[in-house]
């Protein structure tokens, strides 16, 4: 992997970890595209971008952080502590998947470009539905829409299928404020990112940190990591403006094209 390729892989990671068109499907077309082998670099690239992405989202939400910390430490039943345990509801099942069944997933659709396709077509979906549906809305999200909203996260481990549309969409059907899903959606994504690269670190560790770099030298790392932090930064916050305005429906649109065009001319 050259630094060019890492430069454009990173900015597709940052900006695709929130805009509602799948990360994980996305670096698998531009890796499909660059030519690159599957495996080639990934598991020490992969852990780069995340971490830079799990930055980016602590530096646009810093203040909803303090104040969950705060509200945390007065040791009392209030909004911040009802938030935390939301969040940590909403991991329960991206953990049983993650710890339980991530290789299993991985070997089965994580190198499918049909796969890809067809995940994006399911995310378009689930956003053209999500803005066309008009549920009750409800003042605060409870933990069992929590619990909800994390089984489409953990659904959202196959490639193509996006992370915060899946979580939005499902918030948005399920009667929750959009002003309030896509902070939630940001925010409940930063401990099971932290944990996949956790988890990534230990198999980097297993293989050798040699086998696990695949060839990639240090400048594209770096390179792949800043470009993720700086677009993941700029994707956050306009991801939070976008779901305000309810404009969904135009992602839809564009991840209903992407997976025609996977579908049709790269599998």
């Amino acid at each position: 992997m050259t630094w060019f390729q890492a430069l454009i892989l990173g900015i597709i990671q940052g900006l695709t970890e929130y805009l509602p068109v799948s990360s994980s499907g996305h670096l698998a077309i531009g890796q499909y595209l660059f030519g690159l082998e599957n495996g080639e670099g990934n598991l020490a690239f992969t852990v780069a971008v995340h971490v830079a992405t799990v930055l980016s989202t602590c530096v646009i939400l810093w203040r909803e952080i303090v104040w969950l910390i705060v509200d945390f430490l007065k040791f009392k039943w209030n909004e911040g502590t009802r938030y935390i345990v939301n969040i940590v509801v909403s991991m329960i099942p991206v953990a049983v998947v993650g710890l339980f069944f991530k290789d299993e997933v991985e070997a089965v659709f994580g190198s499918s470009m049909l796969i890809v396709g067809i995940c994006l077509l399911v995310t378009a979906s689930l956003l053209a539905f999500s803005y066309w549906a008009k549920p009750r809305q409800r003042e605060s999200i409870s933990p069992l829409h929590a619990f909800i909203i994390g089984i489409a996260q953990a659904v959202a481990v196959l490639p193509g299928l996006s992370r915060s549309g899946s979580t939005i969409a499902t918030g948005l059907l399920l009667g929750n404020k959009k002003e309030q899903l896509a902070q939630f959606s940001f925010l409940m994504v930063i401990p099971p990112i932290l944990g996949e690269a956790l988890l990534d670190t230990k198999d980097m560790i297993e293989l050798g940190v040699e086998q696990a770099m695949g060839g990639i030298s240090t400048l594209p790392l770096i390179v792949g990591f800043i470009a993720a932090f700086v677009s993941g930064c700029l994707a956050c916050k306009w991801m939070i403006s976008i779901v305000r305005r309810g404009k969904l429906i135009w992602f839809a649109l564009y991840c209903a094209l992407a997976g025609l065009c996977v579908i049709l001319f790269m599998h």
